[in-house]
């Protein structure tokens, strides 16, 4: 059985004890979300080298690194290279977006090296072996092609993996109707426009959900259901098609509980400060307190080469108002691929972010690290010289 299915019975799993141990919650909460589907453990019954995680609500705001090989730069050792500088930065999970020649390879070397969950996009694999392995072009992909990809990653450990299921015909229209700035930037929302304009089909993994449910069943493997149309920029932020995408994806996860299936949901991308909130509130409300992963939020489009900053000012905003897990943002975010202190600067970023918003929410043991700190900075300040100046000592130098 699933997490999700033991959790529904009252029978507690190991995996739920390791989780509250590193968490510090009673092992029941950890229950309790589970069977609610307020949290998730992510952890593949087949990738037993890693520790469970749990995300969720009140519980520590968790953090994602990505990394992956191009077919312009296809350096695994320096991809492992991030992998080990993201965990050591604090990064709770990696996800491998690998799109460069060997991608089997690459994901397993990366399941090897990582000491935290894994996470995939199993479409950009089944895209790119089209012309590479097939000699047919992506838009002649067929849902055996997709789905045996995504088999593939589960069989291989793959603890969580995004899916696009929302990105239909319906949703596409209601785009093109509003209009839009950036279009379609997510990958793989635009892989999937490209194949159902071309076939005049719906989305495979819409059409066939019950198909990629059965999958992820059998693994016990994550949904994080992919905001395949989030905005790519400020102005088209909020706008009809996310919001239409965030409505079938709430209708999804409800699919996806009935089966066993644990879910999260993914979600934008770039946001005015004042909208994050309402977008975290929507999504919890649309889609039933399922966990909430966030890109950034970035709040400005105007900072290339500083968007780990501009990803940090609105991850903290929304774990504050209830994001449960941030996509990292790095330097190079819009410019380049990352370089592995790029990585290490995002997943601090974002970690900081993450660590902020649990000391606004109170989460217990979180202002307890900046109290460690302050008392480690008061011996300090003590131990300097003093001297008098004005109304009161400070200390040489100041």
């Amino acid at each position: 059985m699933t997490q999700l299915e033991y959790a529904r019975r009252g029978e507690m799993t190991e995996a739920m004890k390791e989780c509250a141990a590193g968490e510090g919650v009673p092992p029941e909460e950890i229950l309790r979300g589970v069977a609610e589907g307020t949290m998730v453990i992510t952890q593949n019954v087949k990738h037993r080298n890693i520790a469970p995680l749990a995300i969720g609500r009140g519980l520590r705001t968790k953090v994602n690194a990505n990394v992956g090989t191009s077919g312009e730069h296809n350096n695994v050792e320096e991809e492992l290279e991030k992998v080990r500088a993201a965990i050591e930065a604090g990064a709770d999970t990696i996800m491998d977006l690998s799109t460069g020649p060997g991608i089997d390879e690459t994901r397993k070397a990366v399941l090897k090296a990582s000491t935290v969950p894994v996470g995939t996009v199993p479409i950009y694999q089944a895209a790119v072996e089209m012309p590479r392995k097939k000699n047919r072009p992506m838009v002649e992909m067929t849902a055996d092609d997709l789905f045996g990809v995504i088999e593939r990653h589960g069989e291989d450990g793959v603890d969580f993996i995004t899916v696009h299921c929302g990105v239909t015909r319906a949703s596409v229209e209601r785009i093109k109707r509003e209009g839009r700035l950036m279009g379609v930037v997510s990958r793989g929302g635009a892989i999937l426009v490209e194949w159902m304009d071309y076939n005049q089909r719906e989305n495979p993994l819409f059409e066939e959900y019950d198909r990629l449910l059965d999958i992820a069943r059998a693994y016990d493997m994550t949904l994080s259901l992919g905001d395949g149309l989030r905005p790519g920029c400020l102005a088209d932020a909020t706008d009809r098609g996310q919001v239409q995408e965030l409505i079938l994806l709430g209708e999804l996860t409800e699919r996806a509980w009935a089966k066993g299936v644990q879910v999260m949901i993914e979600g934008p991308g770039h946001v005015p400060l004042d909208q994050i909130e309402a977008n975290i509130l929507l999504q919890k409300r649309l889609c039933h307190g399922a966990p909430f992963y966030v890109l950034g939020p970035l709040v400005t489009d105007i900072a290339p080469g500083y968007d780990h900053i501009t990803g940090a000012i609105g991850g903290a905003i929304a774990a504050r108002a209830g994001a449960d897990f941030l996509c990292y943002v790095t330097p190079s975010e819009h410019l380049r691929l990352p370089s592995v202190e790029d990585v290490r600067e995002g997943v601090i970023a974002s970690k900081i972010a993450g660590h902020a918003a649990d000391v606004a929410r109170g989460l217990k043991g979180s202002l307890e690290r900046d109290r460690r700190m302050a008392r480690a900075r008061r011996g300090s300040w003590r131990g300097r010289t003093w001297r008098a100046y004005g109304n009161g000592p400070v200390p040489t130098g100041a």
